[in-house]
């Protein structure tokens, strides 16, 4: 005696399963969690204070930030490179876009002849407008 039927084995699924499409999107969140931060992390800098004034808003095409460490190392775009290969990225951006601004976010402990020689060889190639940045000086 058979306890199943021939014609079960005949019947189509007519349903899908999406417990593997949910656990992949739930994983593909997850992994984008954790590396979205990590992406959007430059060189880990002790910014000087200072107070500033209220700057008017730029359109984020116009800037470029570059950030020199404590041992004179020199990043843009989240990837170190010399001086030469700085500025000269930094000129081709300028010849493309007239308008360019550049972000300096120089460590507090960074030499100032890091910073005067970033400034230096933009302003020989004509770039004269750039910001330095700093922390906001803490409410008490």
């Amino acid at each position: 005696m058979r306890r199943f039927s021939q014609r079960s084995h005949l019947v189509t699924l007519s349903e899908i399963n999406i417990t593997p499409l949910l656990d992949l999107a739930f994983v593909l969140l997850i992994i984008f969690i954790i590396t979205t931060p990590l992406l959007e992390r430059g060189l880990d800098l002790k910014l000087p204070t200072g107070r500033g004034s209220q700057e008017k808003p730029f359109n984020r095409n116009d800037i470029r930030t570059v950030d020199i460490s404590p041992r004179g190392e020199y990043a843009m775009n989240k990837r170190t490179v010399k001086l030469n290969e700085l500025v000269g990225q930094l000129v081709q951006d300028f010849r493309t876009n007239p308008n360019l601004i550049i972000y300096i976010r120089a460590d507090q402990d960074s030499k100032m002849r890091d910073f005067v020689a970033l400034a230096d060889a933009c302003t020989q190639k004509g770039i004269s407008k750039y910001s330095i940045r700093t922390s906001p000086p803490a409410n008490r």
